[in-house]
C-alpha cells in the first residue's frame, strides 16, 4: 500500500504503482472497534518488516518455479493420492508429536524477543533445534527438503532482527507454479507479551502447531507433489501477526503465487477453561477431542470458505472410511475467534486463500489483564502438564498427542490432496423451472468428471452431486432453500478434486416469486448461516449501481426492541455483512434493510448457541 486519500466520506487506496486498489466508505457511526481495527491497519503499513531475505537463494528459486524438478525426484516415486492419503494417515505418530512438544518446554521461553545466544533456552536456540530437524528429515529423504531461514527487521519489544523457521519440499511439475503453506507459530508468551524471562513454555498455544507442522514435514517429504510445499514455523504471531506477514509481504513482493494456507493454532488441547474465545467450549472441565474448528474469512464466494468446504471434503473421502476416531471438522463462520487473531490474516489480506484449524476447547480467552483471570492460555500455566505421583515426571498432559495426530493427518491430507489435484474450473449457473439448476462447465473443460456442491442455510455442502462424461447437467434441489450457492470441483483420473470454483448463486423459486425478485432492484436474502452460534452473514443483493444516501441494516428483538444499526455500502451484485450478537444467548432476531429510511425488506434469523 502506498497511498491513502480521504474524499468526502470515502479512504481511496492506491499501491505501489499509483494503481486504484479500491475504497471504504467512513460513517460517522461506525464502531469505536472497527476503527481502531482501521488504524491498526494503517499502522501496520507505515511500520512494516523491512530487508525481507531467505537465508537459501536456492529454496526462492524452486518457490518461485524456477528450477530442474528431475533434481529432486526421489528413487522411488510415490505420488498416488491413496497411496499418499494412507501414508499420512498412518506414519503420523502421536510418540513424535510428544516428543517434539516435550522438546520445545525446554527452551523456557521462545517470546520472539528472547535470547538469541544460549544454546538451550530462548528462541534462537529453539529456532535451530527447528531448523535442525528440517535438515534431520531432509537427510532421511534424499536430501530433498530444503531448509531456511526468512530474516527480516522489525523493532518487536526489544529486538529488530527475527527469523522464521521454513522448509520447502519441491514440487514436480513448474508448469503450475503456485505453492501450498502449512504453518503454526512457535512464539510463547506469559501474561506480559515483552517478558523474556518467565517460564513461557507455551505448549498449547503454540508448541502444539509447531510439532504439527515439524511432523508434517517429516511425514509428506517422504512423497511426490505436483505442487511444492513450504512448512513455516513463524515467530512474532503474538506481538501481532508479525512473522507471517513477513512471509506473506516476502511472496507477493517476489511474485511467488501462494494457491493455499493452512495455518495451525492451538490444535492439541481438548479441555475446556472457565474462559475461552466465542464461539467455543462449554466451560470449566469440559473434554472434546473428536471435533476441530476451521475458521475462514467471508461467505458468498469466499474462496477461504471453499477451500474449507475442500479440506473437509478430502478428510471425508479420503482418510474418513478407515479411521479408528471419525473427526468432525466444524467450519465456522467468523474469520477468528471474537477479539482473537491468527497467522491466516495475514495471508487473507494478500488475497491468498487462508483457513486456520483450531482445537474445539481452549484452555482460555487470553485475557490476562483480568485479576481473575487463571486459565493456561498466554500465562505461565500453559505448561506441559502436571505430576500426579510427585515422581518429578509429567505423567497428565495437557495436549492430547492422539488428538493431534488426528488434526496433523487432517492437515496433512487437504495440502497434499491440493498439491495433486487438477485444475480450478468455472462455470455457468441458471434455475430450470423451480427446483433444479442448470450447470455448464466453461473453464478447464478436458476433465471426464466434475463435482458440484450446493448449499443454502449453512457454512458447508448440503450436497456434492458428480457429473460424467458431460459438460452440461441438471441437478434437483428442490430439498434445499429457493437462494442456492453453488461451486464446482474438476475430478482428475485419480479421482482427485481441484479445489472449489468460484461460488455462484441462484434462486429457484417459482416463476411467480422469480418474476416478482427480477422487478426489484435490492433483495434482501436470508442470512447464512441460519440457525447460528455467535455470529451470521447478512446478505443482500443490488441488481446493478443503486442510487443512495444511506443504507443501514437494523437489527430488532422478537418484541421489537432496536439491538443494532449496521451501516452499509450498497456495491453492485451480493453484499454481506457479518453480524456478531455474542456466544451463550438463544433466541429470534429480525433483520431490517433500510435505504434512506425506505424499509426495502424484514426477516427473521434464529440465534441458537
Amino acid at each position: 500500500m502506498k497511498l491513502l486519500i480521504l474524499w468526502g466520506s470515502n479512504i481511496i487506496f492506491f499501491n505501489q504503482k499509483n494503481t486504484y486498489l479500491g475504497s471504504i466508505r467512513i460513517y460517522m457511526r461506525t464502531c469505536i472497534k472497527s476503527a481502531f481495527l482501521f488504524i491498526s491497519m494503517i499502522t501496520s503499513f507505515c511500520y512494516a518488516q523491512l530487508n525481507i531475505t531467505v537465508s537459501n537463494i536456492q529454496a526462492e528459486n524452486i518457490m518461485l518455479g524456477n528450477y530442474n524438478p528431475s533434481v529432486y525426484m526421489p528413487t522411488v516415486v510415490i505420488d498416488q493420492p491413496d497411496l499418499i492419503s494412507a501414508g499420512i494417515f498412518n506414519n503420523v505418530s502421536p510418540d513424535s508429536l510428544k516428543a517434539n512438544i516435550i522438546k520445545l518446554s525446554t527452551f523456557h521461553n521462545r517470546n520472539s524477543a528472547s535470547d538469541t545466544l544460549s544454546p538451550t533456552i530462548g528462541i534462537g536456540a529453539a529456532r535451530k533445534w527447528v531448523f535442525s530437524k528440517f535438515q534431520q528429515y531432509s537427510n532421511a529423504n534424499e536430501n530433498r527438503l530444503l531448509p531456511f531461514y526468512l530474516q527480516f527487521d522489525r523493532v518487536i519489544c526489544t529486538r529488530n532482527k527475527h527469523k522464521d523457521i521454513c522448509a520447502v519440499l519441491p514440487g514436480s511439475d513448474t508448469s503450475d507454479k503456485s505453492i501450498i503453506i502449512i504453518e503454526g507459530h512457535i512464539d510463547s508468551r506469559c501474561e506480559d507479551e515483552c517478558d523474556t524471562l518467565c517460564n513461557a513454555q507455551g505448549i498449547e498455544d503454540n508448541a502444539s502447531g509447531t510439532a504439527l507442522v515439524m511432523e508434517l514435514a517429516r511425514v509428506m517429504s517422504q512423497y511426490s507433489y505436483k505442487h511444492t510445499i513450504v512448512f513455516l514455523v513463524t515467530i512474532a504471531e503474538e506481538q501481532g501477526l508479525f512473522g507471517a506477514e513477513a512471509f506473506a509481504d516476502y511472496t507477493y513482493a517476489k511474485g511467488i503465487t501462494v494457491k493455499a494456507v493452512q495455518n495451525n493454532d492451538v490444535v492439541g488441547g481438548i479441555l475446556c477453561g472457565e474462559t475461552s474465545s466465542p464461539p467455543s467450549c462449554p466451560g470449566l472441565g469440559n473434554v472434546d477431542s473428536v471435533d476441530v474448528r476451521i475458521f475462514s474469512y467471508g461467505n458468498f464466494n469466499s474462496k477461504h470458505k471453499g477451500y474449507a468446504r475442500f479440506s473437509k471434503l478430502e478428510y471425508k473421502e479420503q482418510l474418513l472410511p478407515f479411521v479408528d476416531t471419525p473427526m468432525n471438522i466444524m467450519i465456522m463462520t467468523p474469520e477468528d475467534r471474537t477479539g482473537r487473531s491468527g497467522d491466516h490474516v495475514p495471508f487473507r489480506i494478500k488475497q491468498y486463500a487462508s483457513i486456520r484449524y483450531t482445537s474445539a476447547n481452549e484452555h482460555g480467552n487470553a485475557n490476562v489483564t483480568d485479576t481473575a483471570y487463571h486459565d493456561h492460555q498466554h500465562t505461565t500455566n500453559d505448561t506441559l502438564g502436571v505430576d500426579t505421583d510427585a515422581d518429578q515426571i509429567i505423567d497428565s498432559f495437557f495436549v492430547d498427542f492422539r488428538y493431534l495426530a488426528r488434526n496433523a493427518y487432517i492437515n496433512g491430507n487437504a495440502a497434499a490432496m491440493c498439491a495433486i489435484g487438477p485444475k480450478q474450473p468455472d462455470f455457468l449457473l441458471s434455475a430450470v423451472g423451480a427446483d433444479r439448476i442448470r450447470i455448464e462447465v466453461t473453464v478447464q473443460t478436458q476433465y471426464n468428471m466434475y463435482r458440484v456442491g450446493v448449499r443454502s442455510n449453512t457454512n458447508d455442502w448440503d450436497t456434492v452431486c458428480t457429473m460424467t462424461n458431460t459438460l452440461i447437467d441438471t441437478f434437483d434441489v428442490s430439498s434445499i432453500n429457493d437462494v442456492v450457492y453453488v461451486s464446482i470441483m474438476s475430478v482428475d483420473g485419480d479421482s482427485v478434486e481441484s479445489i472449489p470454483s468460484k461460488e455462484y448463486t441462484v434462486n429457484i423459486s417459482s416463476v411467480e416469486e422469480a418474476k416478482a425478485l427480477a422487478n426489484e432492484k435490492v433483495q434482501l436474502h436470508q442470512n447464512r448461516p441460519n440457525p447460528f452460534d455467535e455470529s451470521t452473514y447478512i446478505q443482500f443483493y443490488a441488481d446493478g449501481i443503486v442510487p443512495y444516501n444511506t443504507a443501514e441494516l437494523v437489527i430488532t428483538s422478537i418484541n421489537g426492541v432496536q439491538l443494532k444499526v449496521i451501516p452499509v455500502v450498497m456495491n453492485p451484485g451480493m453484499n454481506e455483512v457479518m453480524y456478531t450478537h455474542g456466544y451463550g444467548a438463544t433466541g429470534i432476531l429480525y433483520y431490517s434493510l433500510y435505504i434512506d429510511g425506505r424499509l426495502i425488506d424484514t426477516k427473521a434469523m434464529v440465534f441458537a448457541n
